[in-house]
């Protein structure tokens, strides 16, 4: 029987006791190979034309040349999955728009228990990576960030599901939706903190506002509502309102937040006022609740393959019947608007 090939793995990092730490930890698995370190951006781009790596891990702050920049300048000539470890700061949606695909906050190196979660963690973001696509952005986007002259749709709503390269592309979507448009709420699968800086950094780059949500927020136009990165969240329908029950709780597929958890609570209680749309992402969070969505009435969107990073949670909703309309990442906001005021 043929064995599976190892995924190999470049380390770049400028100190030396964190590659040691990196290196041990991620060699443990037997999947993967760590085929060279790096200390420095130059050194990197060496070893990457050498060893050809299928995932590169890198830190953000090092001498010679920021991890932020080198990525930008990486990924146009090698287009190779990347892995940013950073410490808990907005950096990390930086590296992320630079192309970078996921992000791992990094231990305190003196807390045993820290460090073997972070290598857990880091291992499952190397194989999902090492599957990714990297997708180049495009502006192009069939709807213009305008606020057309419409009806009031308060009672309508608005989910979005996301993993693996979910926060660029949530960003991308959201960007050309119109302040008018009906409230969204968002399931994106992120750490505890980060979600709090990802709705900070979305509410200061597009026209909607955003926030991390908490519980007893409503949802309201043109308003979007991020779950806590540790918090589960659901909506509850209160006279024409739908409120949000952000909570802590047991994982589901894998996650907490789930995007199920939210998708389901979106049927039962929005039912055909809703609009359901899951990115790209590894696993299946949010197929079957999307699929309920469905049955329920509401008008359902999934991201295609060729767009997504991970074609997993989008695959596997199409698969099973639940998603209406499938198409690329910069038809997405087209799609919603037209779901919505059609």
């Amino acid at each position: 029987m043929e064995l599976k090939k190892k995924i190999k793995v470049l380390v770049v990092d400028d100190s030396i006791l964190f590659r040691e730490i990196l290196v041990r930890g991620i060699s443990s698995d037997p999947q993967i190979e760590v085929v060279a370190t790096a200390g420095d951006p130059f050194e990197a781009r060496d070893k990457i034309i050498q060893y050809e790596p299928d995932v590169m891990t890198c830190d953000v702050e090092m001498p010679k040349m920021n991890g932020i920049e080198f990525i930008r300048r990486l990924i146009p000539q090698y287009p190779l999955p990347i892995i940013v470890i950073s410490s808990a700061n907005n950096v990390v949606f930086d590296a992320m728009n630079a192309g970078a695909i996921d992000f791992v906050a990094k231990p305190d190196v003196k807390s045993v228990k820290w460090v073997e979660k972070f290598i857990y963690e880091i291992i499952d973001k190397i194989k999902i990576a090492s599957s990714a696509k990297i997708y180049r952005k495009t502006d192009s986007n069939l709807l213009k960030t305008v606020d057309p002259v419409i009806k009031s749709e308060a009672n309508k709503l608005i989910a979005i599901g996301a993993s693996t390269g979910g926060t660029e592309a949530i960003h991308s979507i959201l960007r050309y939706l119109p302040r008018t448009i009906p409230g969204i709420v968002v399931v994106q699968h992120i750490p505890p903190d980060f979600s709090r800086m990802f709705a900070e950094r979305l509410n200061t780059t597009i026209n909607l506002e955003v926030k991390e949500a908490k519980t007893g927020d409503f949802v309201e136009n043109g308003k979007v509502l991020i779950a806590p990165g540790d918090r589960h969240m659901k909506i509850k329908k209160i006279g024409d309102r739908y409120r949000v029950d952000c909570f802590e709780g047991e994982k589901v597929n894998g996650h907490c937040p789930s995007v199920d958890v939210l998708f389901e609570s979106v049927a039962k209680e929005a039912g055909s006022d809703a609009v359901g749309v899951i990115l790209t992402g590894m696993g299946y969070d949010g197929a079957k609740g999307l699929q309920l969505m469905r049955r329920k009435g509401a008008r359902t969107i999934g991201q295609d393959e060729n767009t997504s990073v991970v074609y997993g949670m989008p695959k596997v909703a199409y698969n099973i019947g639940a998603v209406e309309k499938q198409v690329p990442l910069n038809q997405i906001a087209t799609a919603i608007y037209t779901f919505i005021y059609e």
